[in-house]
């Protein structure tokens, strides 16, 4: 019998967009408000400018402007990279529609890591001033603080933190050691993927990989495994990749998310997607790579 055991995390090169940050974020000097303003009196291109929806790209390269150049809007202090300038942000309401404007998605594509790492990070900021201008406490409207980390209410004092929302992405295997794949009910036919969900309040990563694989296809699992994560600015996850063992075989699609679900073999999967039937994620997603972890190499063909 083929070995269904999950891959052993400290084995696995994670090779997908935002799996590492590539610049060193300041954290430890954030609430220095003299040192963040300093920064902008920088004269090298350094601001990158995003509504969280869109960037400009100069090439295969995040535009960067010098600070004095820079538009108005929230200012955050992104971090040092290459030994070049600190990276700083300029958060806007929109991004003008301009040459080399483009989605935050079509940009994950085409950055380089730095690249993809700061404007991972700056989306993420500008999603999150832009939803949450008020205090959540007494309503009044809050401004921006700790080089644009922090949201400060000047009523009642209150400080509030960027929000993350944790999903977890899981690919199941069975006893033989196939993997169960999934086509959410609003993709075409052939699109499929891993199974994912958001985590609940107050439930564990592993507990939301169980409930959510029960709730779709009503499988049970056995063993979860930390695969890897991946932070997904579209508008503010974090993705956490799991390998799960299925304790049985039968699928029972839920209908609502899941439309069909499939356990498929490696041949069969190798069939499958090079004469066009099952068509995988892109290389973008932790999706991909978990399911080609799995696989043991390229799989042919995506969306």
């Amino acid at each position: 019998m083929p070995d269904a055991s999950p891959p052993d995390p400290r084995t696995l090169t994670p090779e997908f967009a935002f799996a590492r940050a590539w610049h060193d974020r300041l954290g430890l000097v954030r609430g220095d408000d003299d040192w963040a303003t300093g920064l902008w009196k920088q004269n090298e291109p350094c601001v990158v400018v995003t509504d969280g929806r869109h960037v400009v790209l100069d090439g295969e390269h995040l535009e960067l402007l010098p600070p004095s150049q820079a538009p108005p809007g929230d200012r955050a202090v992104l971090g040092e990279g290459d030994g070049g300038p600190t990276y700083l942000a300029v958060l806007v309401d929109e991004v003008p529609e301009q040459s080399g404007r483009v989605s935050t998605r079509e940009a994950a594509a085409a950055l380089d890591p730095l690249g993809g790492s700061l404007m991972a990070h700056a989306a993420g900021l500008a999603n999150w001033h832009r939803t949450h201008p008020r205090c959540a406490r007494c309503g009044a409207e809050t401004v921006a603080a700790d080089a644009g980390h922090v949201r400060r209410c000047p009523v009642c004092q209150a400080s509030h933190f960027p929000r993350t929302d944790p999903a977890v992405i899981m690919l199941v295997i069975d006893s033989v050691d196939r993997a169960l794949l999934g086509r959410q009910r609003v993709w075409p036919a052939g699109r499929f993927s891993t199974l994912a969900g958001f985590v609940e309040p107050g439930e564990a990563l592993e507990d939301a990989v169980r409930r959510e694989v029960a709730e779709e296809v009503g499988i049970t699992i056995s063993t979860v495994s930390y695969g890897a994560s991946q932070a997904w600015p579209f508008p503010s996850s974090l993705m956490v990749g799991f390998f799960a063992v299925a304790e049985g075989t039968d699928i029972d699609v839920d209908g609502v998310e899941i439309a069909e679900a499939r356990w498929v073999t490696r041949e069969q999967l190798t069939a499958l997607a090079a004469g066009g039937s099952v068509r995988l994620p892109g290389r973008l997603s932790i999706s991909r790579w978990l399911i080609e972890t799995w696989y043991g190499g390229e799989v042919p063909g995506n969306w």
